[in-house]
């Protein structure tokens, strides 16, 4: 199987190359660059394992939720890429990859939150158990809210990874009731964690058409208003 994976939801952007039983990555720090990085760094995969782009069977995508843009960018890369080579596309929750960031600690019973820095003074934020099998359980749904708004699941031990953790971590360890096993607010979805999720998928068949492939965003608002602001 030769998939490539794209996540351009958050300030990383990055590229992955699943070729056979090879992993590949490329991923930089590079706010407002994605456009101009990510088609170079797969072609730069793509020529590293010595083929071309019509011997994929698969795009995977990082499906948000994220900034608006990058969200938009790769999801449209992946749709524009599928048509062109008429291979399905596989969407990955940008949270799921993210907690896959976290180490398995081997804890059936310790869960990962995921929690990226929204602006605006909200996260979005989604709680996992890893499966056993190199996947994950969700335990509640994606969401959008304030940290000081955010449920819970019960959990015996937490793991959290995101920029959700840099900016909001006193009042996350409020809503856990706890200190956090690890934490780390230096993370970022990787194309790597989509494409490892995304193989899983399309090994079980639930690749997608390409226009079938949808962002999501889980708010319609992009910034605050003047008023918000406090500036009016």
């Amino acid at each position: 199987m030769n998939l490539l994976a794209i996540e351009t939801a958050t300030e990383a952007c990055s590229v992955a190359l699943v070729h056979g039983d090879e992993l590949i990555a490329r991923s930089e720090i590079a706010p407002r660059r994605h456009t101009e990085l990510v088609l170079p760094m797969a072609d730069e995969l793509l020529a590293e394992a010595g083929i071309g782009r019509h011997a994929l069977d698969a795009i995977a995508v990082g499906r948000g939720p994220g900034a608006f843009t990058g969200v938009r960018l790769a999801v449209s890369l992946a749709q524009g890429m599928a048509l062109a080579l008429d291979v399905p596309v596989i969407t990955i929750s940008s949270l799921a990859a993210l907690a896959l960031e976290a180490p398995d600690d081997g804890d059936a019973d310790s869960a990962i939150l995921a929690v990226i820095d929204a602006r605006m003074g909200e996260i979005y934020a989604a709680c996992y158990r890893r499966d056993g099998a190199g996947g994950l359980l969700a335990l509640d749904d994606e969401r959008v809210c304030t940290a000081d708004a955010l449920m819970l699941p019960e959990a015996r031990a937490w793991q959290v990874v995101g920029s959700g953790w840099a900016t909001y971590q006193g009042v996350l360890r409020e809503r856990m009731g706890m200190e956090p096993r690890r934490a780390d607010g230096t993370r970022y979805p990787q194309a790597a964690h989509v494409a490892e999720l995304a193989a899983r998928e399309f090994k079980a068949g639930r690749a997608l058409p390409p226009e079938q492939a949808l962002p999501v965003y889980l708010r319609d608002k992009v910034a605050l208003t003047l008023v918000e602001q406090g500036k009016a």
